[in-house]
């Protein structure tokens, strides 16, 4: 995945760092290679890191919901039980 319109670059991001950590994976933010949704473990790592304020921050309210979305996604798929918000 490319990067996506819906989700601006941010400054504070290399996204070279989050593909080179974890390969060429789907992110549920492919802009800045953040939250890697190719495994159950990363689905729920991602869930809980997206609902704490310090990382959601970072984003404006459309961009959270879409990942969210991407995420809730990515857990059905794979069979990942997620809290809702």
């Amino acid at each position: 995945m490319k990067k996506d319109p819906k989700i601006q670059e941010r400054d504070d991001v290399r996204p070279t760092e989050g593909e080179h950590k974890y390969g060429d994976v789907e992110f549920a933010d492919p802009t800045n290679k953040k939250y890697p949704i190719d495994t159950p473990e990363h689905v729920r790592t991602a869930w809980s890191y997206i609902n704490q304020e310090r990382n959601a921050d970072k984003y404006d309210d459309s961009e959270v919901k879409i990942i969210k979305e991407r995420i809730k996604k990515a857990a059905e798929k794979q069979g990942v039980a997620i809290d809702a918000d």
